[in-house]
């Protein structure tokens, strides 16, 4: 047994926020498409078109969601370079 006073990189909160973080846009990928995917079924059995406006609602469900995984990340990379000091282009 170590006794070491460092923590482990494992219990480090920096890397316990990023693992949230993108724990979440996971979440918030899946929950999107659900969504979507329901609103598809609900609308195909309202007007009796299915399987159309479910596929649609998938597919629609899923560009929302990397879009919005896109513009995350990306705004992340930003602050990341401002705060080392390299800026952005």
């Amino acid at each position: 047994m170590s006794n070491n006073p460092r923590p482990s990189s494992d219990s480090d909160p920096s890397s316990i926020g990023a693992a949230a973080k993108y724990a979440g846009l996971g979440f918030q990928l899946v929950g999107s498409i659900l969504l979507f995917l329901y609103a598809g079924r609900w609308v195909d059995r309202r007007i009796g078109t299915e399987p159309l406006f479910l596929l649609l609602g998938v597919f629609t469900g899923l560009a929302a969601s990397i879009y919005s995984m896109y513009r995350s990340l990306m705004a992340d990379q930003r602050r990341e370079a401002e705060r080392q000091g390299g800026g952005t282009r």
